[in-house]
């Protein structure tokens, strides 16, 4: 059965600074796609920092049934056995991808384009999220799904027996969706192109380049035009995974909002693509330094050293920054509640259909703890009450959503009164260690 089957309530009282170094899990999107290239290359690749949160561990399960062999060697250490472009086996059983809607988008693009028939299942928050944005550009490979009623989980993915090559223009901006695409094309012959309008999380097309495939990045009058050459010979490699981006904004927000919190935060991703958070709280007048930047697995990254900042100001955050920083959202109206003025947020309808409906489960959580908030289907805007102002008090539902209840936990670090989440176990999906870790820095968090 997959799904979280006995809720655990989790309460945050307000703390003490927050003090101490926070070394956050390792990138949830580049451990995913270290075990899926791995299992498309020949040989032994190595992998080191992989986020053993349980949607890498359902990805690594997933990459074991269709015939890779992954195991895990010691702490965030593993290595893959691939099978090859084109090499892997129709599985035995049911594909349960847990509460992953990254693993299972990009599992479904990587066997897509393979004679073979694989169904797929998640816990309750997934089989509620939308496949059809995924399934229907493989369906132009010769892809066919069969799911419930508005494409959603379980389903059923027949691969297409002679794949063709595509030409996609992405309607939404999408990560997930680009990848799967990106997959399939691997293994049809010829080329297949991904036109995006709005730049997105570049990892997949980085990590194929270092896996050895031939693609092309251009920027033209239509966005980013993604060419990739299908039926390359991946090559194992070895992979080093930054630090989270999404994961450390946990410790970063609380830091600024705890008054006398001094936090430092090594080995940070600072992709362009996933920094948008961090630009905008230095907009806001954070107070952080990125110290020490360098290359580590391909990917940039810094160390931060974070400070409380009671003078933050909200601000307008511009659309178009919104694929940059999609899962910091909930987080960032947490910070936005503990400023002055009013934080708009636009363009963040992408959102409704994350693990949960981002927007309506903040701003209902936000008011329950005493915070004006205004929204629309594609806006979310949160007026701020000043450093230590949020009364909080509340029990925060998190829908089965890991960021809703981190950020609600955070929340009540600097709040009034304790704030609760009403079920804190999705915290295991992305960030495992999470209670440890803030406690560890002097937060006050306690299960119950």
């Amino acid at each position: 059965m997959s799904g979280h089957d006995v809720a655990q309530p989790m309460t945050s009282a307000k703390s003490g600074p927050l003090t101490g170094t926070a070394s956050v899990p390792g990138d949830k999107s580049i451990s995913h796609r270290s075990l899926i290239f791995g299992a498309m290359a020949l040989g032994q690749t190595k992998v080191t920092g992989l986020l053993e949160g349980q949607d890498v561990l359902d990805t690594a399960k997933a990459m074991r049934a269709f015939g890779a062999t992954v195991t895990r060697q010691a702490e965030g250490a593993w290595t893959v056995d691939g099978v090859g472009v084109g090499g892997f086996t129709e599985p035995a059983d049911v594909i349960d991808c847990g509460n992953s809607g990254t693993g299972v988008r990009l599992i479904m693009g990587t066997m897509a384009t393979t004679a073979m028939t694989a169904t797929f299942t998640g816990d309750a928050s997934l089989r509620k999220r939308p496949m059809g944005r995924v399934t229907d550009p493989l369906a132009l490979f010769g892809t066919q799904s069969f799911g419930r009623k508005g494409g959603r989980l379980p389903m059923t993915v027949v691969g297409a027996a002679d794949p063709k090559a595509v030409r996609y223009a992405l309607p939404v901006a999408s990560a997930q969706v680009k990848s799967a695409v990106l997959l399939a094309g691997l293994n049809a012959p010829g080329e297949t192109v991904v036109i995006e309008r709005e730049p997105t999380r570049d990892h997949s097309e980085r990590m194929l380049v270092g896996f050895g495939a031939s693609l092309n990045v251009e920027k033209t009058h239509e966005g980013n035009v993604i060419t990739l050459v299908g039926r390359p010979e991946l090559r194992a490699q070895t992979v080093a995974v930054p630090r989270d981006p999404s994961s450390a904004a946990f410790p970063v927000c609380a830091a600024l909002i705890v008054e006398g919190s001094d936090v430092f935060v090594p080995g940070v991703s600072q992709n362009l693509t996933r920094n948008g958070l961090y630009i905008t709280l230095a907009e806001m007048g954070a107070q952080i330094e990125f110290q020490n930047p360098r290359t580590e697995g391909g990917e940039p990254v810094a160390d931060l050293r974070v400070r409380f900042s009671d003078t933050m100001r909200g601000i307008e955050v511009p659309p178009e920054r919104a694929p940059s920083m999609i899962d910091e959202y909930p987080i960032l109206s947490v910070v936005a509640a503990f400023c002055d003025g009013k934080t708009v947020m636009r363009g963040v309808k992408e959102l409704r259909v994350k693990e949960s409906d981002r927007i309506d489960a903040m701003a209902r959580g936000l008011e329950a703890c005493g915070v004006r908030v205004e929204e629309d289907e594609d806006t979310l805007i949160v007026h701020g009450m000043g450093a230590g102002g949020m009364p909080g008090g509340a029990v925060c539902a998190v829908h089965l959503d890991h960021r809703i209840a981190m950020s609600f936990l955070v929340a009540g670090m600097a709040a009034k009164a304790e704030i609760s989440v009403d079920d804190a176990s999705p915290i295991v999906t992305s960030f495992p260690i999470f209670e440890s870790l803030m406690n560890g820095l002097g937060a006050s968090l306690r299960k119950g």
